[in-house]
């Protein structure tokens, strides 16, 4: 599994996590996006709106039907068995990553507090041997890889 690190300056996760998802599932991989309970309902009523042609199918796993969906929103979910990807937002985690090919960690790097969390986790993955990438975005909204 590989560890993808997002650390977000010009864009918001709402203006960067769509394209993402919808990389995924070109993948053909189920996704998992873990985020802060305060967030699940804003969320979930951005991806069915962010684009005036479009929306991003998913479900809430708080609610029925959610495991048939490509896409699952969790403020809870400990274990991502059936995705092949996974989105950490806000400091979320998830223990149990079987089968899981990549996790994508997203950082708002406007925010001190969120830098240094994720720094420790980095810290934390790359003592463990875990495979990892680091993007940081630059002032015109693209990506360049640092490490």
């Amino acid at each position: 599994m590989e560890y993808w690190f997002y650390h977000l300056e010009a864009s918001t996760v709402e203006g960067v996590l769509p394209g993402l998802l919808e990389k995924t599932r070109q993948k053909g991989w189920r996704a998992l996006v873990k985020l802060p309970q305060e967030q699940l309902k804003e969320m979930d009523d951005y991806l069915w709106t962010y684009k005036d042609d479009s929306f991003l199918p998913h479900g809430r796993d708080d609610e029925p039907m959610a495991e048939q969906q490509p896409i699952t929103l969790s403020a809870t979910a400990d274990s991502a068995e059936g995705h092949g990807a996974v989105f950490l937002l806000g400091g979320s985690e998830v223990s149990n990553m079987t089968g899981v090919e990549r996790c994508m960690v997203m950082i708002n790097g406007r925010s001190e507090s969120d830098v240094t969390r994720e720094r420790k986790r980095w810290k934390a993955l790359k003592d463990t041997g875990a495979t990892l990438s680091y993007y940081q975005q630059n002032d015109r909204g693209s990506w360049d890889k640092k490490a």
